[in-house]
């Protein structure tokens, strides 16, 4: 029987990861971590954002980060895993850092351009952590699971991608000075 001193190093201290195996369920806890808070911010980022594109953008990238929290869910109760083993304090950070651009006092084209800047940080995050567990998976030949993170790794790096085509007309618009704007 555990003793109360083992019940509370349990509570507060991180057990040891001994293998390549509890590293690789951790990441995923820590990624559906990070894909719920996400679901939880697109749709505010979605509504302080001015340009069109932009809010459709967020808006689809809410119904995709939906798609991959789900598959995270699959994947570790695949392994008879818990799904919600962690919190993701990196989203934490990326995500309060997208609430200050929320709520700065902006030109509509600036905030834009801070709201892409901010979801590009969150999505360069989850490229490195899908990349990583699609790699674990593959050195530990759990190839199906490998074939899943590696759709998702796609589809992040696609979004990525589309922010980065959006900056390039919105961060022009946020070039102009206000008084250009109206001529």
């Amino acid at each position: 029987m555990p003793s109360v001193l083992d019940s509370i190093r349990h509570t507060f201290m991180p057990s040891k990861i001994s293998s390549l195996h509890e590293l690789f369920i951790e990441q995923l806890q820590d990624l559906h971590s990070a894909e719920t808070q996400l679901i939880d911010a697109l749709p505010k980022m979605a509504q302080a954002a001015h340009a069109a594109p932009l809010k459709a953008g967020f808006k689809a990238h809410l119904v995709q980060t939906k798609e991959h929290a789900k598959r995270l869910e699959k994947i570790l109760k695949g392994f008879k895993e818990d799904v919600d083993g962690k919190t993701c304090r990196a989203m934490q950070g990326l995500i309060k850092e997208g609430k200050e651009m929320i709520s700065e006092d902006a030109a509509p084209a600036v905030k834009d351009a801070g709201l892409i800047a901010a979801a590009q940080r969150v999505e360069h995050y989850e490229i490195a952590g899908y990349g990583c567990v699609k790699t674990f998976a593959e050195l530990m030949g759990h190839n199906g699971a490998a074939v899943t993170l590696g759709k998702t790794l796609k589809e992040e790096a696609d979004t990525d991608k589309k922010l980065t085509a959006a900056a390039k007309k919105i961060n022009v618009k946020a070039l102009m000075p206000k008084s250009s704007k109206k001529k």
